[in-house]
């Protein structure tokens, strides 16, 4: 009895200690939660915080076991041990994708909305976690991407800016150059393209390969701008006589020399009505594109009135403005995390009602 006793006496402020911890490490998770409920990027920081959190809480209470001094170091080296073979084991996997998260959040290369290609994948971000990435497909399906694999593989980053838009087509040796080119650059420019160029690529056994290529500057409508290129340049060739003999054209029907495989243009009316494929297509990363802009343009504002505030001088009116800016900004903000959100439950719906 004496034993028991003496026992739960040495095991009573241990007890109490792990209480304490379980009870601090509950209570800022729910703080944590409730306070970036209405953020989805902060789920970063949440889980880094949880994580480095619940392991110092595992470091304190194996320094207040009640054992000797000698037991209590061997367990200090034994967690070093585990830790350090598990970043060893782990570090393609786990441990792997979040130190590669945090180095893609460190970089700042890519961002939500931004078009970007992985290897042979391509599309647009959606969200960028600890562990993973999301991005949305030309066809529209949602594709979650390893941080490790966005690291150990090469990242392309479509620029704000512009983008190169290129096609390929082989005419034949009875085509000149010039003409081709001539052709080909006015097909770029009517297709909407800018800085028009062409190059030719390959002289072939058959036919000679031209590359056309101009600038698009406005990134959000890159599918539709290569169909409209390459129906440009279909339009113009045959338009000009020119027959397009890619890859390497035989036809087995006997015609004439003077006989050419050329589309009749159609009589019928054309459809003026067009789909937004970009808006189709990519309607998730718009969302978060949207919501990035508006986080970048708040804390924009947020920055001027730090200025305003540091300068001298009266700046009322200026300051109110700013506010008044700042809360249309967080206004939007939230109307547009409303939404997102609104979205990803229907779509979690959905797919419980499929399962």
């Amino acid at each position: 009895m004496d034993t028991i006793i003496n026992l739960a006496k040495t095991l009573a402020p241990f007890l109490v200690l792990a209480g304490f911890v379980l009870a601090l490490l509950a209570a800022f998770n729910v703080y944590l939660k409730k306070r970036w409920s209405d953020q989805p990027e902060a789920q970063f920081k949440f889980q880094l915080i949880m994580l480095c959190l619940s392991l110092a809480g595992v470091l304190v209470l194996v320094a207040a076991l009640p054992i000797s001094e000698t037991l209590r170091g061997q367990f200090l080296s034994l967690i070093g041990i585990l830790l350090s073979a598990a970043i060893a084991l782990a570090s393609t996997t786990f441990i792997g994708n979040i130190m590669a998260g945090i180095m893609l959040k460190a970089i700042r290369k890519a961002k939500p909305g931004d078009f970007i290609t992985v290897e042979s994948l391509t599309g647009r971000i959606t969200e960028m976690d600890l562990l993973h990435t999301e991005i949305q497909t030309e066809f529209r399906d949602l594709v979650t991407v390893p941080n490790s694999y966005m690291v150990s593989n090469p990242l392309k980053v479509v620029r704000a800016s512009g983008s190169i838009i290129t096609g390929e087509v082989s005419l034949g040796y009875d085509v000149a150059h010039g003409t081709a080119r001539k052709i080909l650059r006015a097909a770029a420019e009517a297709s909407g393209l800018t800085d028009c160029f062409v190059h030719v690529r390959e002289l072939g056994d058959f036919a000679v390969t031209y590359r056309v290529a101009g600038l698009l500057e406005d990134i959000h409508s890159l599918i539709s701008a290569r169909s409209r290129l390459l129906e440009a340049m279909l339009d113009a060739l045959h338009g000009a006589g020119i027959e397009i003999v890619s890859p390497n054209y035989m036809n087995t029907r006997s015609l004439g020399s003077d006989r050419k495989v050329i589309a009749r243009p159609s009589t019928a009316r054309e459809d003026k009505t067009r789909t937004d494929v970009e808006a189709l297509a990519f309607d998730k990363a718009d969302d978060a594109a949207s919501i990035e802009k508006l986080r970048r343009a708040i804390k924009t504002v947020e920055s001027e009135l730090d200025a305003l505030a540091k300068e001298e001088g009266d700046h009322g009116q200026a300051i109110e403005k700013a506010k008044r800016k700042q809360q249309h900004l967080q206004g939007l903000l939230k109307e547009a995390e409303s939404s997102v959100k609104a979205d990803s439950g229907d779509e979690d719906a959905n797919a419980d009602e499929l399962t």
